[in-house]
């Protein structure tokens, strides 16, 4: 039960990313093109990392409870949902600090014109 548990926060966190992105237009929704090739070259380097660990020996799944799917030897299911869930949160914030950044300099400019 826990391994569902898991994997449907996983997917309700994604879906919360996606929510977030469309109504403040973060990610997918400034650009969805450019958006989805990030995204992709971010799965992509976290997988080859992933396979890489886990050639290697330094990744493992032990004990760990997931539903039974696995990938690839040592790569459940779980793991690319989660990097994608990663990549998007991490591109999420990006946008949304730049977004503030930037108005936080426009602020800072228009009180330096008044002084």
């Amino acid at each position: 039960m826990t391994a569902v548990a898991y994997l449907a926060f996983l997917l309700v966190s994604l879906g919360c990313m996606v929510l977030l992105d469309q109504r403040l237009r973060l990610f997918f929704w400034q650009d969805a093109r450019r958006a989805a090739v990030v995204l992709a070259a971010g799965l992509v380097f976290f997988l080859a990392w992933d396979l890489s660990g886990i050639g290697l020996g330094i990744f493992f799944r032990g004990h760990n409870e997931t539903i039974g799917i696995e990938l690839a030897p040592e790569l459940p299911l779980e793991e690319p949902i989660f990097l994608v869930f990663l990549c998007y949160l991490v591109m999420n914030l990006f946008q949304l600090f730049r977004r503030f950044a930037g108005a936080r300099l426009m602020h800072n400019s228009k009180v330096e014109e008044r002084s």
